[in-house]
């Protein structure tokens, strides 16, 4: 969320971001509804104070004797009793209606994100690696995963329906390497702490991250009204909310390997067959929380983490620096992984790696007290996959097929297979 105060020193400015992403100029609307409201509340404590004021000269006129007069201000406080309520309540609503328009409104890039309308803006940072050169013929994921017998599609369709997975078998224990393998990298060699958060969460925890009010139609919600998580990023971050960190604890940095929950109700018609869209997935999350100065350094680091997870796979990628109009709603700057997979002929993201600012610590008013002065700032945040299991297990799939249809477990993986050194057909 951004702030009020800066929106009516910097209307220039948020207007010229809202148009690097594609969107309206809104200063004017904002500073209008704020003005309605700061208005409201003069009126209101002026009211109150006059009420306070003829409750007391009420009282001198009697002592005095001077009835006419009491009375007169008698009806002048019951006047303003009937009044206030009704302005009580326009308060309330612009009140309301100026903090849903703050909610809504998306973060300030920073300066040096390329401005794009789409992922044609997007910019490559790097690129890792080459493509495998082999003599076979590539294949899809689901096309390898059904022939060696170890995904069902089928099956899971008459459990769940569409845009669900069983995974079996060989393919279920190199999924379930692939998580430890991340989990073991990111705690023990990336200074992250490892969280086994709530995967479910109130309201409350989804307007922090700024899932909410945006997004819902992308969450599944519980009948007792609770949200399933889309990603770990939601409570790992939710954490610090309400508290006032010391600086010297900072940075914070956690990490989790949660299933992950999305409607896709943006999504129809793309990517129907295989896992690369599910309704449910496996993640392994970064989180970092850190000063005010810290924070872009924290985004180069954290981007680092996740792409040494692919490094050590062995796997062909290249890091995008996302530009104004493909970049999400809470970050101020992003980087996606995106993996070459043989079989699609293509690159696709793997892993999202954004820095936030304050926009997400002002929703959940998280701070921390400065080393120097002592004043009070809010924390900012960062997010990222280290990575998305189930794409980073297509991509192994797709990457380590041979020729006889079998699949090659990467050598890092090895101490976590038990023995097995192929994926190879059902018996």
């Amino acid at each position: 969320m951004l702030d009020i105060k800066w929106i009516r020193d910097n209307a220039e400015a948020l207007d010229a971001a809202l148009a690097k992403r594609g969107a309206e100029p809104l200063s004017a609307a904002l500073i209008s509804l704020d003005e309605k409201r700061r208005s409201l509340v003069q009126a209101l404590q002026d009211m109150q104070s006059r009420r306070n004021s003829a409750s007391k000269e009420i009282g001198a006129a009697m002592a005095q004797k001077n009835s006419a007069l009491a009375e007169t201000l008698k009806a002048e406080v019951a006047e303003l009793k009937t009044t206030m309520p009704a302005l009580e309540e326009e308060n309330r609503q612009t009140d309301a209606a100026l903090a849903d328009a703050l909610l809504s409104l998306p973060n300030i890039p920073l300066d040096d994100v390329p401005v794009g309308s789409d992922e044609h803006g997007n910019v490559v940072k790097h690129v890792h690696g080459q493509k495998p050169g082999w003599n076979h013929k590539p294949k899809e994921h689901f096309e390898i995963g059904e022939e060696l017998g170890w995904l069902d599609f089928e099956g899971a369709a008459k459990i769940a329906g569409s845009r669900f997975t069983i995974v079996k078998g060989q393919l279920a224990r190199l999924e379930r390497a692939l998580g430890q393998f991340m989990l073991d990298l990111h705690t023990t060699e990336h200074g992250y702490l490892e969280v086994q958060p709530p995967l479910m969460t109130r309201d409350e925890a989804m307007y922090g991250t700024g899932q909410l009010p945006k997004f819902s139609e992308d969450l599944f919600r519980t009948t007792d009204g609770r949200w399933l998580i889309p990603t770990a990023e939601v409570p790992l971050t939710n954490m610090v909310r309400e508290q006032i960190l010391e600086a010297d604890v900072l940075p914070l940095r956690f990490t989790a390997l949660t299933p992950c929950f999305r409607s896709e109700a943006g999504s129809a018609g793309r990517d129907t067959r295989g896992m690369l869209r599910q309704h449910q997935f496996n993640k392994v999350e970064l989180v970092s929380i850190t000063d005010a100065e810290s924070s872009i350094d924290e985004h180069e680091r954290m981007t680092a983490c996740a792409e040494e997870v692919l490094k050590r796979l062995g796997l062909h990628y290249r890091v995008m620096t996302l530009c104004t109009g493909d970049m999400g709603f809470g970050a101020r700057k992003t980087y996606d992984l995106e993996v070459w997979l043989p079989g699609q002929d293509a690159y696709r993201e793997i892993s999202s790696c954004s820095v936030c600012g304050d926009f997400q610590a002002r929703r959940m008013n998280a701070r921390y007290r400065t080393k120097d002065d002592k004043s009070l700032k809010f924390v900012h945040t960062l997010n990222g996959s280290g990575t998305a299991v189930g794409r980073t297990l297509i991509a192994v799939i797709e990457n380590y097929l041979n020729e006889d249809g079998s699949v090659t477990v990467p050598a890092v993986l090895l101490p976590y297979m038990g023995g097995l050194t192929k994926i190879e057909k059902a018996g």
